[in-house]
């Protein structure tokens, strides 16, 4: 009989571990991914680019997190697809989530993270158009896409700046007609955002510097957030570790994307090889300058509210619309999945 070394022990030992570990595995198999669904303000373009890095860059994977994103048809329309359930996920405008929480609270979603902190919302006219103030609308016709945030805040707009709205016709357009629609003389005015317009308009060879002028709602007492990170009550409640990580996660890709905003449009570009890399590379700069960069963010960075200056705007909101309740600043917003304050931008440039 041959005798049992200290060697072939250690030998016969690992041999043992090394089976029981396959063993293991295919007992415990490693921990699945969330599968999440989210839907974004629009078709993929330049502005975009951050939530592509945050998914290149394996930013969701390691959270646990898989995120399908989809493309969207308008920023008010987040809001039901996530109080639906269709959607885990929404980048939506915050009044519009306001406006739904105010009618149906058990259903509203909630922001946890807002990136345009500067109002976007506009009315377009062409550069020779008589219209100089929102009292010049009285008598006009403004278009819009049905779902559009800036004519879904008109009736605030005609309260703030004190215009008839009785008095001005609105008529719904399918977005790739509007730019065309108002140049051709077809209305006298367009709804939607300043660089939605702008880069949407160069598209087509106009020249928005010189064709157009913007009615920009900021200027007439409507200081309001814009789009921001929306997700269901039910994920709030069953998996709060997935939203935090889902913040992470995008902040990091934000963070990354002010770094080398070549690399984030070229995240876009990945997914919709159609878009004009330069035009969308403007876009994304202009939305950082104008839609991202409220001089608030230097005291609270980049994703946190003002909870006074939001409580302004649901007041704005429930009484322009005359909503049927007001709801409060935590229903619209919780700062609970943010990431700590030293990891939030407090400077875009």
């Amino acid at each position: 009989m041959r005798a049992i070394t200290g060697s072939s022990l250690r030998r016969s030992a690992l041999a043992l571990g090394a089976a029981l570990g396959l063993v293991l595995v295919a007992a415990f198999p490693a921990a699945a991914q969330t599968k999440l669904k989210m839907v974004l303000n629009w078709k993929y373009q330049g502005p975009q680019g951050f939530f592509f890095v945050a998914e290149d860059k394996g930013y969701f994977k390691a959270e646990g997190l898989e995120i399908q994103i989809d493309q969207g048809d308008g920023s008010a329309t987040p809001i039901p697809k996530v109080a639906s359930g269709t959607y885990d996920i929404g980048f939506g405008d915050i009044n519009a989530l306001i406006e739904f929480a105010a009618k149906k609270p058990e259903e509203a979603p909630i922001a946890v993270y807002v990136m345009y902190n500067r109002p976007p919302f506009t009315i377009a006219v062409k550069a020779g158009s008589p219209i100089k103030t929102p009292k010049d609308f009285e008598g006009r016709t403004i278009g819009g896409a049905a779902n559009d945030g800036a004519l879904k805040l008109f009736p605030a707009l005609c309260k703030s700046a004190k215009i008839d709205c009785t008095k001005v016709s609105i008529t719904n357009m399918q977005p790739n007609l509007r730019e065309q629609m108002l140049m051709q003389g077809q209305v006298d005015g367009v709804f939607g955002y300043v660089n939605t317009i702008r880069f949407s308009a160069k598209l087509i060879g106009v020249d928005p510097d010189k064709q157009i002028r913007f009615i920009n709602y900021g200027d007439y007492g409507m200081d309001l957030y814009s789009n921001g990170i929306i997700v269901s009550k039910k994920l709030v409640k069953e998996n709060p570790k997935a939203v935090t990580g889902l913040v992470r996660a995008i902040n990091r890709g934000l963070i990354d994307s002010l770094k080398d905003i070549d690399a984030s449009v070229a995240a876009v570009a990945r997914r919709e090889p159609l878009i004009k890399v330069p035009v969308e590379k403007d876009r994304f700069v202009a939305t950082l300058q104008s839609e991202m960069n409220h001089p608030e963010i230097a005291k609270i960075g980049l994703g946190n509210i003002d909870p006074e200056r939001l409580k302004k705007s649901i007041d704005i909101l429930v009484d322009a619309n005359a909503l049927p309740r007001t709801p409060s600043v935590d229903e619209i917003f919780t700062p609970a999945f943010l990431p700590p304050a030293a990891d939030l931008l407090k400077k875009l440039f």
